[in-house]
């Protein structure tokens, strides 16, 4: 075996992939960019394929998002139960573009709804995973009041995943908004006491103190760029990585 080949093996046995709402709209301005959808599920069988067990949350931004819908008048718990039923939609989405590429997957949802998904259940989830089956986390945490990170964060730590991987339109962690300052400077590690000391916006502070207090290590990276995700399982040095100590 070449050493290149060797390079090429993941190193991470079991992953929970963070994708926000806003990501499967690629081009547009609202909904489902069908052709950035097919890309992003290519990517993720890929990294299955390799034999990486694969857990999805997606969140729901692209169609409804609850506290958004509360700022406008709605009801803040029934803006987030419409907001979480947006997570079913694109988890039902993303498991159309993986199926059609030949994946296995299933969608489990926090709010039972039995006519398209199953529910959520840790030790079903877990077998899912240990079949080669990639996961889709739906609805949340099938309550109000919590984003869909914080959702992500609680399932990484349930299935026992080794990392969450959170993508963006980034990549990486900032001091600041590099859109907006040009002398924007890039982490390449974080603690997490640093990123909820200095207010990093990595994720709300619920999902950060939860994979902290787990020791879950978060790595954030630019999920447009294309094999990314890829290089990224298989040990490359991209993006950031949030953990215990940044030393």
């Amino acid at each position: 075996m070449t050493n290149e080949s060797a390079a090429a093996r993941p190193v991470f046995g079991r992953i929970l992939l963070k994708l926000s709402g806003e990501a499967l709209m690629g081009s547009l301005d609202y909904g489902i960019d069908p052709v950035y959808i097919r890309r992003l599920a290519a990517e993720v069988k890929a990294v299955s394929d390799a034999g990486v067990e694969l857990a999805m949350v997606l969140g729901g931004g692209n169609i409804f998002r609850g506290a958004g819908l509360a700022e406008a008048g709605v009801d803040r718990v029934t803006g987030d139960h419409m907001g979480m039923l947006a997570t079913v939609i694109n988890a039902l989405s993303m498991q159309d573009a993986l199926e059609t590429q030949g994946a296995y997957c299933r969608v489990m949802s926090a709010l039972p709804i039995n006519a398209v998904c199953e529910d959520y259940i840790r030790r079903r989830a877990v077998r899912h995973l240990e079949k080669g089956r990639i996961v889709l986390f739906a609805a949340g945490t099938g309550n109000p009041f919590f984003t869909t990170d914080s959702a992500a964060s609680l399932r990484a730590v349930e299935v026992g995943a080794d990392i969450m991987i959170k993508g963006t339109k980034v990549d990486g962690i900032y001091d600041k908004d590099p859109k907006r300052h040009t002398d924007a400077v890039k982490y390449d590690t974080v603690s997490f006491d640093e990123a909820i000391e200095k207010r990093l916006g990595v994720m709300d502070q619920t999902a950060i103190v939860m994979c902290r207090d787990n020791r879950l290590p978060v790595k954030v990276f630019d999920m447009n760029e294309e094999g990314a995700l890829m290089r990224l399982v298989c040990g490359e040095n991209i993006g950031t990585t949030v953990q215990e100590s940044s030393e």
